[in-house]
């Protein structure tokens, strides 16, 4: 198993390295070329999600990283990258990758709470998942078959739809390998369908 890592900004190192810890080759994706390496998922990072989106248009990403989704790449994005796989950002028009049927909030808990730990639970893994918000979004709705995984405080912080998976919260920043290791079955299971329709 393999997974490319987006690593154009923001907390990249930190998935890498959870990777790492579960005994998973990962490589960075910083140009187009990075892009074109066999892999089996990809994670976006938490960071900022406008500067990632100029950069994923500016070097040509875009496009292809979204038809590789829309063809069932297993894909997991956290906090900045929650914002960049929906469908809908409240206030704005610009498209990101927009291939989540749902619709987010950015910078959704303001100055008080910009940062903040929790702990909860998340449907498919388990109680007392560490939750660490860094001027996070939160999901405001979901649509279409777009699964809600995990609330807190009346918000959708965590959903999943298809092989996308996404996280308001960044679990690269704590210990607890559980969540990585959610998607990582996702991406298992993915790999072991395309093995069985003749590899990709």
């Amino acid at each position: 198993m393999r997974i490319a890592v987006l690593a154009l900004q923001g907390a990249f190192i930190e998935h890498e390295k959870m990777l790492a810890q579960l005994g998973v080759d990962s490589f960075e994706i910083r140009q187009r070329s990075d892009w074109d390496q066999p892999k089996d998922g990809l994670i976006i990072p938490g960071g900022e999600s406008t500067t990632q989106r100029k950069l994923l248009t500016d070097l040509h990403l875009l496009s292809p990283i979204k038809a590789a989704i829309e063809k069932g790449l297993p894909t997991f994005g956290t906090c900045a990258g929650l914002i960049l796989l929906a469908k809908k950002v409240e206030g704005e028009t610009v498209e990101g990758i927009s291939t989540m049927d749902m619709e987010v909030r950015r910078n959704a808990y303001g100055r008080q709470l910009g940062s903040f730990f929790t702990e909860g639970k998340m449907e498919g893994i388990g109680d007392h998942i560490p939750m660490t918000f860094i001027r996070a979004p939160y999901i405001h709705r979901v649509m279409g078959d777009t699964q809600v995984l995990a609330v807190t405080g009346g918000h959708i912080v965590a959903a999943r739809q298809g092989n996308q998976f996404v996280t308001a919260f960044h679990p690269e920043l704590n210990d607890d390998t559980r969540v990585h290791a959610y998607f990582l079955d996702i991406v298992r299971q993915f790999v072991g369908d395309d093995l069985s329709h003749g590899g990709r």
